[in-house]
């Protein structure tokens, strides 16, 4: 199916044509911003501006409508143009953008908004371990959501002025910090868009501008600004950003990036396309203000750990009461001790850090929390797999040996939580596709010399135990 099929079945699947704007269809300016619009046969909808530049053409004598931008079909019969079901005849549904709602009127009251510790309680459910970081978490959206609800009843600027609480999370790779994000995303019910901080760029390089991380949060939104306007955005591996310390060109990923994020994490209204991540003649522009859109920044950053080393290193006194230099090698709580100090040795800009006023750091994961990952979350990855056994009428039985097994190789490849599924698709591989084979079987029981290659599952059959395979 083509790009046109799928914009059309999306289309109609979506309905309610009135609560979507108008759109030029030749400078593709919705309605809020071109003003009223004129509908012309097939649906086609023009701006009075092009409007009128269409008239003085006319009245020049030198109207020639197959050399208008975005008009190929002008030259089609009038009788033509009244099939509105012409793909080429309609804009896109990814561009049309839901006109503008009362930004007084909340969906939510204030008492609707859930208290820090039902947020942790919810995000305990599936998220293993990170205690600190999920209150530190609760607590700041919780204060943000009250932020947002006196935003629109009109109480932000009495007495005490509210700022924004953006955050800053710190953790090794697979430690959970955009698994955690997303999870909090859903149990608001809340626009999330989730950024990758290695493909932006400072504007007018090759890459992508600083407002396609609005764009994406717009369209999560379903286009709906005032939704995107209380959303939340999270911008990934924010440690590639960091200011260059050796580079000879202009710095136009690292700390240009960080200058340009300024303003979006402060609050400002910015332009962004709709539809696209690309500013063009053909793509409808709508502005989003970014003062109540939580922004969370995470990063793995790499070698950070030895920069607090450092730093706690001279620190260390002459004497009895003095601290080892190799003390800080065997301190699994490294990473919560950073400051703004060590991130600007490692590349943040002071301005940058400013703006994201709190820190979480999340610890590695070990070896307790890795089998508690794979068998207590709501969506642990052997809850899965034994429900897809259970479709069969098989029964799945993992041994205490072989969990552990299963954490300790998950430890050896060094990337958190991702590896535990890796090693379950390599070793669970063989018995989804051996299992339907047989319909006599009753359940399995994966051993720890199955997962070793030294043996294999206990089978038993659903008359009687069958040796090990």
């Amino acid at each position: 199916m083509d790009e046109k099929e799928k914009d059309k079945l999306e289309q109609e699947k979506q309905g309610g044509e009135d609560e979507y704007e108008k759109v030029c269809y030749v400078c593709r300016r919705p309605e809020s911003k071109a003003g009223p619009m004129i509908t012309m046969p097939g649906d086609m909808c023009l701006c009075h501006d092009c409007m009128q530049k269409a008239f003085d053409s006319v009245t020049n004598g030198s109207l020639d409508w197959s050399k208008i931008q975005n008009m190929p079909f002008m030259n089609m019969n009038l009788n033509d143009l009244k099939n509105t079901n012409i793909p080429e005849m309609q804009i896109p549904p990814r561009q049309k953008v839901k006109k503008k709602s009362d930004a007084k009127k909340l969906d939510f009251e204030l008492k609707d908004i859930p208290a820090p510790h039902v947020i942790k309680r919810k995000l305990d459910e599936y998220v293993i371990g990170q205690e600190k970081a999920k209150r530190v978490i609760s607590v700041a959206v919780y204060n943000h959501y009250k932020r947002v609800y006196m935003a629109a009843k009109g109480q932000l600027n009495e007495d005490v002025r509210i700022e924004k609480s953006n955050i800053l999370m710190i953790g090794p790779t697979g430690s959970g910090k955009t698994y955690l994000v997303r999870m909090l995303a859903e149990l608001l019910n809340v626009p999330l868009a989730i950024a990758d901080a290695t493909s932006l760029t400072e504007a007018g390089y090759i890459g992508d501008d600083i407002e396609s991380v609005i764009s994406k949060l717009l369209a999560a939104a379903g286009n709906d600004v005032t939704k995107a306007e209380r959303g939340i955005v999270f911008i990934d591996e924010i440690d590639k950003i960091a200011k260059k310390k050796t580079v000879n060109t202009r710095d136009v990923s690292g700390e240009s990036v960080q200058q340009e994020l300024l303003k979006l994490l402060e609050g400002t209204n910015v332009e962004v396309p709709v539809g696209s991540n690309q500013k063009n003649a053909l793509t409808p522009m709508e502005t989003v203000n970014t003062d109540n859109i939580l922004f969370i920044c995470g990063g793995a950053f790499p070698d950070l750990e030895e920069i607090i080393k450092g730093r706690l290193a001279k620190q260390s006194t002459i004497g009895f009461a003095s601290v080892l230099k190799d003390e800080f090698d065997r301190d699994p709580e490294l990473l919560s001790k950073v400051t703004n100090e060590d991130l600007r040795a490692f590349g943040m800009i002071p301005e940058f850090l400013g703006r994201l006023p709190i820190t979480v750091t999340l610890q590695k994961l070990t070896k307790e929390l890795l089998v508690k990952i794979l068998k207590e979350p709501r969506n642990a990855i052997l809850k899965q797999y034994v429900k897809l056994l259970e479709l069969d009428e098989v029964k799945l039985v993992f041994e205490d040996e072989a969990l552990e097994w299963i954490a300790e190789e998950a430890l050896k490849r060094d990337t958190g939580a991702r590896a535990l599924r890796a090693i379950m698709e390599d070793f669970m591989l063989d018995i989804m596709y051996e299992i339907p084979k047989d319909p006599n079987i009753g359940s399995v029981t994966i051993t720890r010399a199955y997962l070793e290659r030294k043996g294999g599952p206990a089978i038993e059959m659903r008359s009687g135990l069958l040796p090990h395979a």
